[in-house]
């Protein structure tokens, strides 16, 4: 088979759940169309209760689609549902390792699952290149969290899939854990790795993704390069430090201020209205004299409660 140019396409994905004795049915993906490039670091992201559990569920063949094509590496998921399925890596957020098997004999398992010949199996690179080397005959139930979630890592790899979905990967792991576990996802991409990411954290996002969706109620309201997304908003915001810190921000006409640590504060205005010389003439109209000056752009974060939670009509997110 060809190697596709999409290594993940959805097209008009609905998934409605019927109704139970006492709730109403309810539609967590309302067409949902996904395009994610071979080779990519993408990004899924959106609020609690979004869909995004459900879309990944779906991929992973845990969830039945209401209607809608999925395609994983040019498999109809509806055709060849075994050959799709075999393509995709999934860690899931939730930690689950048969803790009466040391890491080695879980990998050694999982590879059985998938049929991966004695003489194709890598446990001892694959350990190794989670950082678990050292462990590999220790039993599971010995392991740290942060452990157990790079051993969830090399199980989705033991069939060396091409693509892998990572649904919040570093959910409860440290600082130092969360860098290693990084550094090893950054060269499976490089290697060729597809890399479909889920993750709360969005400064990662915004480091790691070449491409981001963002989902809010079922529907994808963007899905865009990393670096055109945070273009959308024509806000920028300009840091003014005083000659004399302020213990209040300052009433500019025209804009809005907040006070910022050490006596400083942040003037925010629309890129199309305004401009940085009007921001600081106005500061000097207030009687402020200036010190320092910085400017900042909109973040992820921006963009995605922007699009997100801009609504005030939005519910209260619950979870997938």
């Amino acid at each position: 088979m060809d190697i596709p140019e999409y290594a993940l396409e959805v097209e008009g994905l609905v998934k409605t759940y019927a109704a139970g004795p006492k709730t109403p049915p309810k539609t967590a993906l309302r067409g949902v169309d996904l395009k994610v490039k071979r080779g990519s670091m993408f990004g899924l992201l959106g609020p609690n209760g979004a869909g995004k559990s459900t879309l990944i569920n779906i991929l992973a063949g845990l969830t039945v689609k209401t209607e809608g094509k999925v395609s994983i590496w040019g498999r109809d998921i509806d055709v060849e549902p075994r050959a799709a399925r075999a393509a995709l890596g999934v860690v899931p957020q939730e930690l689950s390792a048969d803790v009466f098997f040391t890491p080695a004999e879980a990998l050694e398992v999982q590879a059985g699952f998938y049929g991966v010949p004695r003489s194709e199996r890598r446990t001892a690179e694959l350990l190794d290149a989670v950082g678990l080397g050292d462990k590999a005959k220790a039993y599971v139930r010995m392991l740290s969290g942060g452990m157990k979630r790079r051993l969830m890592v090399a199980k989705a790899m033991v069939h060396n899939p091409p693509i892998l979905i990572l649904d919040e990967p570093t959910a409860g792991v440290d600082v130092e854990l969360r860098r290693q576990l990084w550094a090893y996802v950054r060269r499976l991409n490089a290697e060729g790795v597809t890399i479909l990411l889920t993750t709360h954290y969005l400064e990662e996002a915004q480091e790691l993704c070449d491409t981001i969706a963002i989902v809010n109620r079922g529907e994808v309201v963007a899905c865009e390069p990393t670096g055109q997304l945070l273009k959308r908003l024509d806000t920028r915001s300009v840091v003014v430090t005083p000659e004399e810190p302020l213990t209040a921000a300052p009433t500019l006409s025209g804009f809005q201020t907040q006070l910022r640590g050490g006596g400083s504060f942040a003037v925010t205005y629309k890129t199309g209205e305004s401009s940085v010389e009007q921001v600081l003439a106005a500061v000097r109209s207030g009687g402020l004299h200036i010190r320092d000056i910085a400017t900042e752009d909109p973040d992820l974060e921006d963009v995605f409660l922007a699009l997100t939670y801009a609504n005030p009509d939005q519910p209260d997110p619950t979870r997938d």
